[in-house]
Formats: structure tokens, C-alpha cells, sequence
């Protein structure tokens, strides 16, 4: 499938899978420009892209486990959607959950993005059917 994409830095870099689309479900953005994230806060960091999705996609926007592991850099609204309307530029919300600023340069791989269909749906209100779980939930099911 092809998804129109466009720069709007031309130093900007299209996403990317590391390792092929056989072997990674979610392809790499990259920081537009270099940036600063201070201990404990959060900031928007700019690809210098934008996208046109098909009806009935999606692209998800996940952390990267690196990022998370070596340096406690996360998302805190992951996974973030961009909806197929949307035509602004791609801005990854990263918080800087450790107790030394991060430095990000222009080109760092800083997220992760995968495009999923999905179904739109209607409501139909009534009765719910019965089930083994009913209304069990948070941690019925036990420990392990």
C-alpha cells in the first residue's frame, strides 16, 4: 500500500523500518530538530512530516523500547493515533521519566509508527448477552 507522505523540512527523513517490513511492524520517525527534554518533563518533538491515511486507517504512534530501557524516555499518550483527516505535521509527545535531561539531535530515531485498518462501528443499544467472565475484570482471572 502507498500512503502519500510529505516533507515539510526538506532535511526532513521519511519513516523507516530498521530491519525490512518482513521482520518490524512499526517503522522509525526521527527527530526534525535537536531539542532538549529536562528530567521529569515533557516535550513535543517535531518530524517535519505529514500524512495522508486512507479511509479506514490509522497510524499508531508507539515508544521505542531503547529509548524507554537505556534512557526512561516514554510516551505518556502511547499509543497516540493520527486519525485518517489529519494533515498537520507528525509531533511525538516524549517525557524524560529519568534524573538527567536528554539530549535529542536532528535525524534520532524517537518513536515508532504502524499503520492498522480499522473497522468503524455503530452502537446497537440492549441487553448484553452472558458470558464465563461477566463482569469480572482487573485481575479476576488471578494471579497467574
Amino acid at each position: 500500500m502507498k500512503i502519500r507522505i510529505k516533507k515539510l523540512r526538506p532535511t526532513a527523513l521519511l519513516p523507516a523500518y530498521a530491519h525490512g517490513p518482513e521482520e518490524d511492524a512499526g517503522m522509525d520517525l526521527h527527530a526534525a530538530e535537536p531539542m532538549t527534554i529536562p528530567a521529569g518533563e515533557t516535550r513535543l518533538v517535531p518530524t517535519a512530516l505529514a500524512i495522508e491515511l486512507p479511509p479506514g486507517y490509522e497510524a499508531q504512534l508507539r515508544p521505542r523500547s531503547g529509548l524507554a530501557a537505556k534512557h526512561a524516555i516514554t510516551m505518556p499518550n502511547a499509543p497516540a493515533t493520527i486519525d485518517p483527516g489529519y494533515r498537520g505535521e507528525i509531533r511525538i509527545i516524549l517525557r524524560n521519566l529519568g534524573t538527567e535531561p536528554f539530549e535529542i539531535h536532528a535525524g534520532d530515531r524517537i518513536a515508532q509508527m504502524v499503520v492498522a485498518r480499522y473497522e468503524a462501528v455503530e452502537w446497537e443499544e440492549s441487553e448484553l448477552n452472558e458470558s464465563q467472565r461477566g463482569e469480572g475484570g482487573f485481575g479476576s482471572s488471578g494471579r497467574r
